[in-house]
C-alpha cells in the first residue's frame, strides 16, 4: 500500500514541488520515497512496504527503460502473472507485484486490466509516445484522482497533494454542495473542488498530445442464472470465499483482521484463522447497549484467536474531527469513519495490514432496507400508476397516520422513494436549508442513469446495484481507505474481490433476499462456519454513541458555535440550523443531519480557511 503524485511539467512550476506534493501524503507511505522528473513529467511515490520488503523501490521501470511506474495496492494473482510473463521472456528483479504491472503493460497494454485481481490505482509513462496511462480498480478500493483545467494536468492518491502545485486552483464546487447534502457524499466522478475528479471504478485513462481520454474497462452488473439454486450459491461462496482470503492474506508482514459482533467480519477472522493464528482488532464503548466488544472478545476466544480491545472516548472523538477531515479530502458524514480512524490508529501499532468484511450487505442483500422492495412490488402489481399518485396526492393532505408514508412512495420511481437518494436532506429541506438554492435539483435526477442500467430487474436488484456504485465505492471504501492510510495500515477486503463479485451477480435474488430475510444464501454458508448466534444476530452496524454524547452542553454549545459561524452564514440559513439543535433537544431525531452540517463547516474550515 503505498501513494503517488505526478504531473506534467510546465515553466511555472519549481523543482522542490514534486518532494513538497509527495510529502503531503507521506502517512501513504512512510517506509520509503521515490521520483522520476524528466523534461516533460514528474512522477513522486511514497511506499508501505508490504510484500518483498528490501526491494521493489519506485517510481519503477521495465526492461529498456522505456515505461515508469508508479502503483498503490496490491496484485492478488501476481504470481500467476508472474510465470505468465516469464514465459513471454521478461526478466524480473524482485519479488514485489508492482514489476508484474510494467511488464504486464509493456506485453499486453490496457488489455492487463483484463487480467489482474485486486486492488489497485496506478499510472504509468510510456516515455516513447509521450503517454500518461492511468487506471483504478473494479470497485474502487484504492483512490485515483486527477486535476485538469487550461493550463495544468495533475494526479495523484489523495486531493491534499494538488494543494501544493502552483497550477493548483483551490475552489469550492459550489454546485455540488446540494448533492453532498442528500447523500453525503457526491456519487459522481466529480468532487467538493472544481476541476478536480475521481477516476471512477473500473476506469482507465490516457494522456497524450494534452489530450485527456477516458474509458471503462469493467462494470458490475448482476445478471442472475436461474439454474443457481440456494446449494449451489452456499457452495460457491464457501469455495470463492475461503479462496479469496487466501489471496489476501499474501504479504511478508504480519496480517491482522478488524473485528466487530457481526456475521461478515466474524467469517473472514474465522476463514483468516484456518491458515495461520491471527490478531483481531475490536471498538468499544463505555455505552454497554451499543458496545460491540463483548461479542467480538468472546468470538474470538471461541476461535482461540487473540483479540485486542480498543475503546473511543467522546472527547476523543470530537478533538479528531478535523483531522480525519482533512485525511478524508471531501467532507463525509459518516460518523463510522471517525471510529474506523481510531480502530486503525490502535490496530497500525500491531500490524502493518488488515482484514476487513467489507461488501458482503451489498453483494449478498445484506441491508434491512432491501426487505420493503416486496411490500412495494405487491403494491404496483394490483394497482395502476394513476390510481397511485392519487392515492399519494390524497395522502400528502391528510394529517399523519400509519402508512401514509408508504402511500406517498409508493408513487414514486425507485430512483426517487429508496431512502439513500435523500439520505441526509431532501430537496424541500434543502431549499429552507441553503443560503443559495440556485444549485438545488433532484438528487433522484442526479443518480437516475444508475436505476436506469438495471432497469427491468426486480427492486432488491436495484437497490444493490445503487448501492455497489454509489454507496459502496464512494463511502464505504472511501473512507476505509482514507482512515486506515491516515495511519499507515494497508487494509483489505476480501469479500470486495472480482471472484466473489462474478459468483454474486449471478445469484438470483431469492438467494439473497426472501421471506423477511437477507443475506440468504450468506448467511446458510455461514452456519456452517459461524456458531449461530452469530450468524441470526440482528444487524447493528458500525454504531456510534454520537447521539447520546451530542445531548451534553459542552457538544451542544460546540456545534451551536459552530452553526452560528461566518462558515455557516456563507451558506446556509443559520435559523434553520438553531431550530434542528433545538428540536434534536426535544427529541427529534435530526443527528444525521446535524453531524452533516458540522462536519462540512468543520471540512470547509480546514481546507479554504486555515488552509
Amino acid at each position: 500500500m503505498c501513494g503517488f503524485v505526478g504531473y506534467i511539467n510546465h515553466p511555472n512550476t519549481a523543482s522542490e514541488t514534486l518532494k513538497k506534493m509527495t510529502d503531503r501524503i507521506v502517512h501513504r507511505g512512510p517506509d520509503d520515497e521515490g521520483f522520476y522528473q524528466d523534461d516533460f513529467i514528474s512522477m513522486g511515490f511514497r511506499r508501505l512496504s508490504i510484500i518483498d520488503l528490501d526491494h521493489g523501490a519506485q517510481p519503477m521501470s521495465n526492461q529498456d527503460d522505456t515505461k515508469v511506474l508508479t502503483f498503490n495496492g496490491e496484485i492478488y494473482n501476481y504470481l500467476e502473472l508472474r510465470e505468465e510473463l516469464i514465459g513471454l521472456g521478461y526478466k524480473f528483479k524482485t519479488d514485489v507485484d508492482s514489476e508484474v504491472l510494467i511488464h504486464g503493460y509493456d506485453a499486453w497494454g490496457e488489455g492487463l486490466l483484463d487480467r489482474i485481481r485486486g486492488m489497485y490505482a496506478f499510472v504509468i509513462f510510456d516515455k516513447k509516445n509521450q503517454e500518461v496511462f492511468g487506471a483504478r480498480d473494479h470497485f474502487g478500493i484504492k483512490p485515483l484522482y486527477y486535476y485538469k483545467d487550461d493550463e495544468s494536468f495533475m494526479w495523484g492518491s489523495e486531493i491534499k497533494s494538488f494543494l501544493d502545485h502552483p497550477g493548483f486552483i483551490k475552489e469550492l464546487n459550489e454546485e455540488l454542495l446540494p448533492i453532498h447534502l442528500s447523500f453525503e457524499y457526491i456519487p459522481s466522478d466529480e468532487t467538493m473542488f472544481k476541476n478536480v475528479y475521481k477516476l471512477n471504478p473500473g476506469h482507465f485513462f490516457k494522456f497524450k498530445n494534452n489530450k485527456l481520454d477516458i474509458h471503462e474497462y469493467y462494470h458490475f452488473k448482476f445478471e442472475e442464472d436461474k439454474t443457481v439454486d440456494m446449494e449451489t450459491a452456499k457452495k460457491q461462496i464457501v469455495e470463492t470465499v475461503q479462496e479469496s482470503v487466501k489471496k489476501h492474506m499474501i504479504a511478508d508482514v504480519e496480517v491482522g483482521s478488524f473485528l466487530s459482533s457481526g456475521i461478515d467480519s466474524s467469517y473472514i477472522l474465522n476463514e483468516a484463522s484456518k491458515d495461520r493464528d491471527i490478531t483481531s482488532f475490536s471498538l468499544g464503548f463505555d455505552d454497554e447497549r451499543i458496545s460491540e466488544l463483548p461479542w467480538a472478545e468472546q468470538f474470538a476466544d471461541e476461535i482461540k484467536q487473540k483479540n485486542v480491545p480498543i475503546m473511543v472516548t467522546k472527547e476523543e472523538f470530537f478533538d479528531i474531527v478535523p483531522k480525519t477531515m482533512y485525511h478524508m479530502d471531501e467532507p463525509l458524514s459518516n460518523p463510522s469513519a471517525l471510529l474506523l480512524y481510531f480502530l486503525s490508529k490502535e490496530t497500525s501499532k500491531h500490524v502493518k495490514v488488515a482484514l476487513s468484511g467489507e461488501g458482503a450487505d451489498e453483494f449478498f442483500g445484506g441491508y434491512n432496507t432491501y426487505l420493503e422492495a416486496s411490500s412495494f412490488e405487491k403494491y404496483e402489481k394490483y394497482t395502476t400508476l394513476p390510481m397511485r399518485k392519487l392515492f399519494a396526492q390524497t395522502a400528502k393532505r391528510l394529517p399523519h397516520f400509519h402508512g401514509r408514508r408508504f402511500l406517498v412512495r409508493g408513487a414514486q420511481d425507485i430512483s426517487e422513494r429508496y431512502y439513500r437518494v435523500n439520505y441526509v436532506f431532501n430537496q424541500t429541506e434543502r431549499d429552507e436549508l441553503l443560503k443559495d438554492n440556485r444549485y438545488n435539483k433532484s438528487s433522484a435526477n442526479f443518480v437516475k442513469k444508475l436505476f436506469a442500467e438495471a432497469k427491468g430487474q426486480d427492486s432488491t436488484t436495484q437497490m444493490q446495484h445503487f448501492d455497489i456504485h454509489a454507496w459502496l465505492a464512494y463511502d464505504i471504501l472511501h473512507k476505509a481507505d482514507r482512515m486506515s492510510m491516515a495511519n499507515s495500515l494497508e487494509v483489505r477486503t476480501p469479500l470486495v474481490d472480482k471472484e466473489v463479485a462474478e459468483i454474486a451477480k449471478r445469484m438470483p435474488a431469492n438467494t439473497r433476499v426472501k421471506d423477511g430475510v437477507t443475506k440468504v444464501a450468506w448467511r446458510q454458508a455461514s452456519e456452517s462456519q459461524l456458531p449461530e448466534r452469530i450468524v441470526n444476530r440482528e444487524k447493528m452496524g458500525f454504531l456510534s454513541p454520537l447521539a447520546t454524547w451530542i445531548k451534553e452542553d459542552q457538544y451542544q454549545e460546540l456545534i451551536k458555535e459552530s452553526f452560528n459561524s461566518d462558515i455557516a452564514k456563507k451558506f446556509f440559513n443559520t435559523d434553520y440550523l438553531n431550530r434542528l439543535i433545538e428540536e434534536q433537544k426535544q427529541g427529534m431525531p435530526h443527528i444525521q443531519k446535524i453531524f452533516t452540517i458540522y462536519t462540512f463547516i468543520v471540512w470547509y474550515q480546514v481546507f479554504f480557511i486555515e488552509n
